[in-house]
């Protein structure tokens, strides 16, 4: 890889982690268009690059809540058990199934447009003091770290980008949810990486990650995210729902766009 394109994946994968990792984003999922529409990854090769960005990038996010004792705790244990069996399923999914750029994209736009719409309207229209909205249950919690993490699987974000807004609009504050949300990705994005690896022995086609794309990005993620997960016991809960609700919005519209045309 020349070292012009070193540079930019490492530039943007740090501007991508510093805003998203506030919020338990890991920023694979707002990398992946730029795999596509600048980097010019093939598909399905764009999936597990980006699980690649997260393992990469994770960490530093990761050591900065560790620091905090944020990554204590069940909500964590149970992302993490849910969401690894289900991002297995979703790479053999994604390898034999979906191969295709375009239901590719509008997967993603039919679940993050909806998904960032509903955190802005909970946000803005909070629940009664009378009448909270009730935090799911340990079941529920581990049921849907599964259905996300088959999700995540297919289109590589490791499942934390849909648990955060989907966890955060139940009534979960983003100061616990994000950790939660990384541990998870970090840990199922290991696991997919490797399930890519080892399919792409079995079936030819670009299947394997773009090895040095995906650590140039995740070296600025590592960064990023540890600037990042230091910024968030600043900004003030509502900040972090509306930006969390804003960055789903956002990138469920473009993908719309995009399959569209």
């Amino acid at each position: 890889m020349e070292w012009g394109l070193g540079a930019a994946g490492i530039a943007v994968g740090l501007l991508i982690a510093v805003v998203t990792a506030p919020v338990g984003v890991s920023g694979a999922v707002f990398l992946l268009p730029v795999q596509l529409s600048v980097f010019a990854v093939p598909s399905p090769a764009v999936t597990p690059t980006n699980l690649l960005y997260n393992v990469v990038a994770g960490p530093g996010a990761l050591l900065r809540y560790r620091r905090h004792g944020a990554l204590r705790g069940p909500l964590v244990r149970r992302l993490v058990t849910g969401t690894l069996p289900g991002v297995i399923l979703g790479a053999v999914i994604r390898v034999f199934a979906l191969p295709g750029p375009h239901v590719f994209r509008l997967l993603i736009a039919a679940l993050m447009l909806p998904l960032g719409i509903w955190l802005i309207t909970r946000t803005l229209r909070p629940a009664h003091p009378e009448n909270p909205h009730p935090e799911p249950t340990p079941r529920t919690v581990t049921g849907l770290a599964l259905a996300v993490g088959v999700v995540g699987g297919i289109y590589g974000i490791g499942g934390g980008s849909i648990l955060g807004p989907i966890l955060a609009a139940r009534g979960i504050p983003v100061a616990k949810v994000a950790p939660a949300a990384l541990a998870s990705t970090f840990a199922t994005s290991v696991v997919g990486a490797s399930t890519y690896a080892l399919l792409s022995l079995a079936k030819t086609g670009s299947i394997a990650p773009d090895w040095p794309l995906g650590l140039a990005c995740g070296l600025g993620g590592l960064l990023g995210g540890y600037l990042g997960a230091r910024l968030q016991p600043r900004l003030p809960e509502t900040l972090l729902r509306l930006l969390l609700g804003t960055l789903a919005t956002t990138l469920g519209t473009l993908y719309a766009i995009d399959a569209l045309n």
